[in-house]
């Protein structure tokens, strides 16, 4: 078991501060040793090490329990580090979303260039690439020098983490070092957007949505992973497409319906262990014990509370939770994405005007 230093961060957005800045320098000073270090981005915690190094890739997967071909991230603390990363001219599309939402919270994949290890990319020919928002995450890989790999910092399967005291929760003794910069503002991981296609693919939503991606590039397609499993056979191209993912101990049913419904199926339901993972405006109704993850027309409100309230459902001790099927739209997708993967595609929908 590794000793885990707690690196707190009094002032974030403030790094120009001594103190602050000497915390940082030394978490870069482990990720250039081959460390691992969970760190705040501002879509869920990563757990960083240096994209370059094999061995501390590798320790990424120990550490989470990550099946090997499941794809990393690579973060970035500018643009001048890309064409390291990738191979060939960076596509016109591709700089035109960089030009509009980078930094921030949106992954592309480019085939990849021969510095990127084989373990970074999951065995695959290409790579994808994020240059996150979060000033800490910004300075930690600037002054650790080189490009982070950096999933999810929680292990495999469970819900992300959005707070450093989840990464404690999952990592403590399993990483070198857990920086706290703060709650995660987005909540939810990037979006993954992929131009290894003749037409840029969307593997994945997040917090630029589709809608905002097509404003830039009309032809953008969604792949059915974002709504639909993947086979065995198939290769995950994106981190978050292949496996179960961000999942409670208890067992999770999305229920697709209007309220009404929804509402007299959970009732219907009640026993000793059941929840129901509503909107705010379903509580009123409901007669079995519940955690609301927003109201049903704030999809932005729903990210920032989704993997909190999944990881709530376990300290309550819920055996069987019935989770109210968000929107669609917007960042509302992102939000379906990943419910339904943490309920590894359970899905009941219903009617209005139907007993129950």
């Amino acid at each position: 078991m590794k000793h885990t230093e707690l690196i707190t961060m009094e002032a974030p957005e403030l790094l120009s501060q001594p103190q602050e800045r000497r915390k940082l320098q030394a978490a870069a000073k482990l990720l250039r040793d081959g460390g691992l270090v969970a760190i705040p981005t501002e879509t869920v915690y990563g757990l960083a090490a240096d994209a370059f190094n094999p061995a501390a890739v590798a320790e990424i997967f120990r550490a989470k329990g990550r099946p090997q071909d499941n794809p990393l991230i690579v973060h970035i603390s500018s643009l001048a580090m890309l064409p390291k990363l990738i191979r060939g001219e960076l596509p016109a599309g591709a700089a035109q979303l960089a030009q509009r939402y980078w930094p921030g919270p949106l992954t592309m994949i480019f085939p990849k260039s021969s510095l990127i290890p084989d373990v970074t990319s999951g065995g695959l020919d290409t790579v994808a690439v994020r240059f996150p928002s979060h000033p800490v995450a910004q300075e930690l890989i600037r002054l650790a020098g080189v490009p982070l790999a950096a999933p999810s910092a929680n292990l495999s399967g469970k819900p992300s983490p959005t707070t450093a005291a989840h990464c404690i929760q999952d990592l403590m003794g399993r990483v070198d070092a857990i920086v706290d910069g703060g709650p995660c503002g987005v909540g939810v991981e990037s979006t993954v957007i992929s131009f290894a296609e003749e037409v840029p693919l969307l593997l994945r939503p997040g917090a630029v949505t589709l809608e905002q991606l097509r404003e830039v590039l009309p032809q953008v397609q969604v792949h059915d992973a974002v709504y639909h499993q993947l086979t065995g056979e198939e290769k995950a191209a994106s981190p978050g497409m292949k496996y179960k993912h961000y999942a409670p101990a208890a067992d999770l049913i999305l229920v697709d319906a209007p309220r009404d419904a929804f509402v007299q199926y959970v009732n219907s339901h009640a026993a000793p262990g059941v929840y129901a993972m509503c909107f705010e405006e379903d509580i009123p109704c409901l007669r079995v014990p519940y955690l609301s993850y927003g109201p049903s027309g704030e999809p932005a409100v729903q990210a920032e509370l989704l993997f909190e309230v999944l990881r709530q459902l376990d300290e309550c001790g819920a055996v069987r939770v019935y989770a109210h099927c968000p929107s669609k739209d917007g960042v509302g997708l992102a939000v379906y994405n990943r419910i339904v993967r943490s309920a590894g595609y359970q899905i009941i929908t219903l009617e209005a005007g139907k007993e129950y």
